[in-house]
């Protein structure tokens, strides 16, 4: 009776574990990727406010106005844009323009949604006189989300006829 018992309990041991099912694996969890905030290809339209204070055309000047610009990137680091701005010069009446082209190089923080960038270029500016100059700046960038961004910049213009001044811009920035 013993040899039974034994083999009756070798019996039910192996038949419990044939019926114990599979090993359970771990699951794998599948994390969609982040899309880039900022990337190749981007076409983005500015809509400013903006400051000019300096020289122009001999005299002092302060002026407040807005524009639009136009930007397109080649790269998630480097692009182009074209801006416009119409400003109106120490309250007199007399409006002041500025058209600028630029080349772009930005460096973005995904993580904090920022893009500080330097632009260097040139344009005209016109007013009660016309000339050629040149730019040099830098800004940054925030982004909301991958159609829109805050932004504000600065940029030194300068020509040969006595154009020596700061034109600084802050606005919305709509990606597409």
């Amino acid at each position: 009776m013993n040899k039974t018992l034994t083999l009756l309990a070798v019996v039910i041991a192996s038949a419990a574990t044939s019926f114990a099912g599979e090993a359970v694996s771990s699951k794998k969890v599948v994390v969609a990727p982040q899309e880039d905030l900022f990337r190749a290809g981007e076409v983005q339209l500015d809509v400013f406010a903006a400051g000019a204070a300096g020289r122009y055309n001999g005299g002092s000047v302060n002026g407040f106005g807005g524009g639009l610009g136009l930007n397109y990137f080649f790269t998630k680091y480097f692009g182009i844009g074209i801006d416009d701005t119409l400003t109106s010069l120490n309250g007199n009446g007399h409006t002041y323009n500025s058209t600028q082209g630029n080349l772009i190089a930005r460096l973005p923080i995904e993580s904090l949604h920022l893009a500080p960038y330097a632009l260097v270029g040139g344009g005209a500016t016109w007013g009660t006189q016309s000339q050629g100059n040149g730019n040099v700046g830098g800004g940054l960038e925030y982004r909301i989300n991958r159609g829109i961004g805050l932004f504000a910049d600065s940029r030194y213009l300068y020509g040969s006829k006595g154009l020596n001044e700061s034109l600084t811009r802050a606005g919305l920035r709509f990606i597409f």
